[in-house]
Formats: C-alpha cells, sequence, structure tokens
C-alpha cells in the first residue's frame, strides 16, 4: 500500500476496548476496512484484544488514552493525526459501572462516575472534532438504555447516561449543520466484563444497605438472573450496532442494540407522566 493510500484509508479511534463491546467493535471495524486505532486506560490489559484481532486476522493499532486525563486524550488524538494524517469516526464507549442509592453513596464516588461516563465522553469529542469536521466524520457514543430509563440503585451511572444521551442529541444538530454525524447507541443487559467490573461483594453490599437491604437484594438477584440466564445480549451483537452508526448511509441518531432495548426505552419515551416507567422498574426492588 503506498503512503497515499494509506493516508485516505478511513482512521477511528475506539475508547475502552480492553473488553466487551469495545473489544468486539475495534475487531469488527478492522474487519470491515477501518483502520482502527483501540484504546484503553491500561495497554497492559490488551492480550484479549490482540488475540481476538489475531484470530480475526487484522491488525489493530493500541494506544493509552485516560479518558479522565485532557493530557492523555489530546496526546492520543494527536498522535492520530500525526501517524494517519486523518480522523474520520470516534468510538466513545470507555465506561464504569457503579450501583449505590442516594442515601448510601459517597458523594464523591458520584462524582467519579460522572467524570468517565460523562466528562469523559466530553473530553475525548472536544478533542476529536476538529479533525471530525475535516474529513465529515461520524461521533457515535456508547450510552446505555439507562441514559432513556432511569433504573433502581443506578441513580450515578444512569444521571451519567442520561447526561451524554442530552449533550449528544443537543450537539447533533449543531454538529450536523458542519457535516458531523453524532450517535448515540444504547445496549441492554450485555454478557460482558462491565458487571462484574463494578467489583461488587453481594453480601457485604446487603449487609450494609440498612433499610434498602430487601429491595437491595430483590434488585441484584433480578438483575444477577438477567445476566446469567441466556438473555443478555452478546457483546459482538452490542457491536453490530455501532458499525451500523459506523457504516450506514445516514444513522440514525438513537439506535437500540436489541428489541427488547427498542421495547424498553419506547416505553419511556412515549411515558409522559411517568407512571408505566415506574411501574415497570418498581418491580424491579420488590
Amino acid at each position: 500500500m503506498t503512503a497515499a493510500s494509506e493516508n485516505s484509508a478511513r482512521t477511528v479511534l475506539i475508547t475502552g476496548t480492553s473488553s466487551g463491546i469495545g473489544l468486539a467493535a475495534a475487531v469488527a471495524a478492522a474487519r470491515a476496512g477501518w483502520r482502527t486505532v483501540a484504546t484503553m486506560r491500561d495497554t497492559g490489559r490488551a492480550d484479549a484484544l490482540r488475540k481476538a484481532a489475531a484470530e480475526a486476522g487484522v491488525d489493530i493499532d493500541v494506544r493509552r488514552l485516560d479518558v479522565v486525563d485532557e493530557d492523555s486524550v489530546t496526546a492520543a488524538v494527536e498522535g492520530v493525526i500525526a501517524d494517519y494524517g486523518r480522523l474520520d469516526a470516534v468510538v466513545n464507549n470507555a465506561g464504569a459501572g457503579h450501583l449505590g442509592t442516594l442515601e448510601l453513596d459517597d458523594l464523591a464516588d458520584v462524582r467519579r462516575v460522572m467524570e468517565v461516563n460523562f466528562f469523559g465522553v466530553l473530553n475525548v469529542s472536544k478533542a476529536a472534532l476538529p479533525h471530525l469536521r475535516a474529513t465529515g466524520g461520524r461521533l457515535i457514543t456508547v450510552t446505555s438504555v439507562g441514559g432513556v430509563v432511569g433504573q433502581p440503585f443506578n441513580e450515578a451511572y444512569c444521571a451519567a447516561k442520561f447526561a451524554v444521551e442530552g449533550y449528544m442529541e443537543s450537539l447533533a444538530p449543531v454538529a450536523g449543520a458542519l457535516g458531523v454525524s453524532v450517535s448515540v447507541v444504547e445496549p441492554g443487559a450485555v454478557a460482558t466484563e462491565f458487571v462484574s467490573n463494578i467489583g461488587l461483594d453481594v453480601d457485604a453490599r446487603v449487609a450494609a444497605a440498612g433499610p434498602y437491604a430487601g429491595a437491595l437484594r430483590h434488585y441484584i438477584d433480578r438483575t444477577t438472573t438477567q445476566f446469567l440466564d441466556g438473555s443478555a445480549q452478546t457483546a459482538a451483537g452490542a457491536a453490530e450496532s455501532v458499525m451500523e452508526a459506523l457504516t450506514a448511509d445516514r444513522p440514525a441518531f438513537r439506535l437500540q442494540t436489541t428489541q427488547w432495548a427498542r421495547d424498553f426505552t419506547g416505553a419511556k419515551l412515549a411515558d409522559l407522566d411517568g407512571s408505566a416507567v415506574l411501574g415497570i422498574t418498581g418491580s424491579w426492588v420488590g
């Protein structure tokens, strides 16, 4: 391949690629012919990605990027431009889970959730936008059905995802006027390491929950069943919606990754007084 053809190849930067949806999306993008820059906070955790890329027969450029560190974000984006000359798409996938409720939470923990899931997305998007404008590129953010429907014991996580969705929905027409397409991808339950990465000691958490113990136990039992009974979507399945946002001629702003996610978010979007949603989520806590 000549230097000229290398410079004309489409380049995508994806965050949070050490596991789950980010890993699957990175491999899928590379297989689709994108020059794929897969980033993560700790490149020492890249073995699973490199193995998946080797098995798929694709090359992936693994780089460090910590979404909450503006200098790290700037260095990563500038490095892509220096090496490849262009940036055609960004997939904001990096995120952090959190289980808790207001009375029991330390607000410092809530702020950390917001830093990763909201401000981290803004850090990457802000650094990338000048380059996406230059290529008529795409800005894609993996949010969650939790960015549409508030869920018990996920107040901080849902608040951050709501914030991302509101920000991107507001940004979309502004960026679109300058040629940049903005989309959000909304998975439901996905069988990835994301849940285990919360680091939840169930018995200890319930024991410390005081008056919330019964509701928390009910919620955890219900949610664990959802992730273990086979109803959770695969990361590769969720990555298909990321690829739709990346490759469709006119991608939708909001893409759900399963019919369940479409039904769940649809109930909220049609629920003018909130009673339908609270009827659903109230059953999750007993």
